[in-house]
C-alpha cells in the first residue's frame, strides 16, 4: 500500500471534508477549555458554587450519550444532516449558556453543548473511515485527536481575555462565527445521502443501554462529590457494577451499544478499546497538575495553564510524528508510546513533590520534559489504535465501532477523573492539606496511575500482534 502523504489529505476537497470533521472536535475541545477558565466569573457573577461540578458531570454525561447515539444519527438522517443538527444543538447549548440568569438555565445548556458536541466526535471519527481512503486513516486520525491540542491553547486564551475583561458571556457568543464556517463546509463537502446501501434495515439506538451507561457514570460522579471514601468506593462499584451489566447484556444482543468483540481482550477490537480506555485514565491525572504547580512550585495560574496543555501539546505532537508511518513502525510505537506515557507519569512522581527544585528556579525545565512526555506516549500510538477499530470492526457494525471510539474514551474519562479524586484524597490532599497534601497527592497520583499505560504495554503485543494479520 502507497504511504499517505498530509499534502493528499490536506488538499483539494480532502482538505475541505478535513476541515469540516475536525472543525467538529475543536469545536467541542475548544468550548471545554473555555468553560473551564470562565466557570469561577460565571459563578461570582450568578451564583451556583454549590453545583460547580456539575458543569462538568452533565457535559461528560451528556457527551457520552451523544456519542453513542451518533450512528443512529447518521443512519437515519444522512452524514450531512446529522452533522448539522448536532451543530445546531451545541449552538443552542451555547446561546442558553450565554444568556443564563441562572446556574439551572447553565447547567441546562450545558447538557445541550454536551449532546451536541459528543455526536460531534462520534460523527467525526466514522465520517473518517467513510470519507477517505484507508491509507489516509492514521492522517486524519492525527488531525483530528490534534484539535485537542489546539484546544488546550485556544481556549484558555479565549475564555481568560473574556473573563478579564468582565464579560464572560462574550466568550459563548464567540463560538457563534466559527460554527457559522462549520455550517457552511458541511453543507458544501458532506455527502446528504445515509450512508447504508439498499435494502439494509436502519439501525436501531440502544436506548436501555445508553440509559444504563449514563446511569453508571451518574452514579460515580454523584459518589464523587462526598468527601467520604466510603460513598466514593461505593459509587465507583456502582459504576462498574452497571458496566459489568451492560457488557453482558450487549454481548450477544441484537442492538448493540458496542460491537461484536468489544468486551474481550481475546479479540483483538476488545484489546483496541482497553488500550483507549486505559490511556484516556492515564492522562486524567492532568486536572491535578495546575494545583500542584501553584502550590509546590509557586508558578502563577497562567503559567501553571500552560504547563500543564504541555501533555495535551504532546499528545498532538505525537499524533503528527507518528500518522502514516509503515505497519512495522505503527507495531513498535504501538509498544513504544505507552512506555513513555508510563515513565514520564513515574517521574512526575519523583518531580512534581520536590520543591528544591523551585529554589533552584528550575522547577519549569525538569518538569517540561515528563509532562511532554505522557501526552507524546499517547499520542505517538493513538492514530494506530484508531485505525486498528476501523480496519477490525465486523461487518455491518463499521459505524457502532468508530462511535465506540468516543463512548469508551469519555465512558474512561469519567471513571478516571473519578479515581485520581479518590486516590488524592487518599493520599493526604485534602488531610492534612496544604502544601504537605499536595506533595504527597502527587507523589500517590502520577504513580499510580502510570499503571494504566502500563498495562497498554502489555496488552500493544497482541494488539500489534494482531494488526499485523488483519
Amino acid at each position: 500500500m502507497q504511504e499517505a502523504s498530509w499534502s493528499e489529505l490536506l488538499a483539494g476537497r480532502n482538505g475541505l471534508r478535513s476541515l469540516a470533521l475536525a472543525g467538529g472536535v475543536a469545536l467541542h475541545a475548544i468550548d471545554v477549555y473555555i468553560v473551564a477558565t470562565i466557570l469561577p466569573s460565571v459563578v461570582q457573577d450568578i451564583g451556583g458554587l454549590e453545583y460547580y461540578a456539575w458543569n462538568t458531570t452533565l457535559f461528560v454525561v451528556a457527551s457520552i450519550m451523544g456519542s453513542a447515539l451518533s450512528p443512529k444519527a447518521m443512519d437515519a438522517f444522512g452524514s450531512r444532516r446529522a452533522y448539522l443538527v448536532s451543530i445546531g444543538i451545541f449552538l443552542l447549548g451555547t446561546i442558553v449558556c450565554a444568556l443564563s440568569p441562572s446556574m439551572a438555565w447553565l447547567l441546562l445548556g450545558r447538557t445541550c453543548q454536551g449532546f451536541g458536541g459528543g455526536v460531534l466526535l462520534g460523527l467525526s471519527y466514522a465520517l473518517s473511515r467513510i470519507l477517505f481512503e484507508e491509507r489516509l486513516w492514521s492522517r486524519a486520525m492525527a488531525l483530528i485527536s490534534g484539535m485537542w491540542g489546539v484546544a488546550t491553547l485556544a481556549g484558555p486564551a479565549i475564555g481568560g481575555v473574556f473573563a478579564q475583561m468582565g464579560h464572560w458571556r462574550l466568550a459563548f457568543w464567540f463560538v457563534l462565527p466559527p460554527a457559522a464556517v462549520l455550517i457552511w463546509l458541511v453543507c458544501t463537502q458532506l455527502d446528504g445521502k445515509a450512508p447504508r446501501p439498499k435494502g439494509e434495515r436502519r439501525l436501531k439506538a440502544p436506548l436501555g443501554k445508553i440509559s444504563l451507561l449514563v446511569l453508571s457514570v451518574l452514579s460515580v460522579s454523584v459518589a464523587s462529590l462526598s468527601r467520604e471514601l466510603s460513598w466514593n468506593v461505593a459509587g465507583v462499584a456502582l459504576g462498574l457494577g452497571l458496566g459489568f451489566v451492560i457488557a453482558k447484556v450487549d454481548r450477544n444482543a441484537a442492538v448493540k451499544l458496542l460491537p461484536t468483540g468489544s468486551y474481550s481482550v481475546e479479540d483483538k477490537l476488545g484489546r483496541l478499546y482497553a488500550c483507549v480506555a486505559l490511556l484516556s485514565i492515564g492522562i486524567t491525572v492532568e486536572v491535578f497538575v495546575p494545583y500542584f504547580l501553584q502550590l509546590i512550585h509557586g508558578n502563577t495560574p497562567l503559567i501553571a495553564g500552560y504547563l500543564s496543555a504541555l501533555m495535551a501539546a504532546g499528545w498532538t505532537a505525537g499524533s503528527f510524528i507518528s500518522s502514516g508511518r509503515t505497519m512495522a513502525v505503527s507495531n513498535l510505537l504501538l509498544r513504544f508510546g505507552p512506555a513513555l506515557s508510563c515513565l514520564s507519569l513515574i517521574c512526575l512522581g519523583v518531580l512534581m513533590p520536590m520543591a528544591t527544585l523551585t529554589q533552584s528556579n528550575a522547577s519549569g525545565w525538569w518538569l517540561i520534559v515528563p509532562l511532554v512526555g505522557v501526552g507524546l506516549g499517547i499520542g505517538l500510538c493513538w492514530p494506530h489504535l484508531m485505525t486498528g477499530v476501523f480496519k477490525s470492526a465486523p461487518a455491518g457494525e463499521e459505524n457502532i465501532a468508530t462511535s465506540g471510539i468516543t463512548t469508551v474514551q469519555l465512558y474512561a474519562i469519567a471513571m478516571g477523573a473519578t479515581l485520581t479524586g479518590m486516590v488524592a484524597n487518599a493520599a493526604g490532599f485534602t488531610h492534612p492539606g496544604g502544601f504537605v497534601g499536595a506533595q504527597q497527592a502527587a507523589v500517590a497520583l502520577f504513580v499510580v496511575f502510570a499503571a494504566a499505560p502500563a498495562l497498554v504495554v502489555y496488552l500493544a503485543g497482541g494488539v500489534a500482534r494482531r494488526m499485523t494479520s488483519i
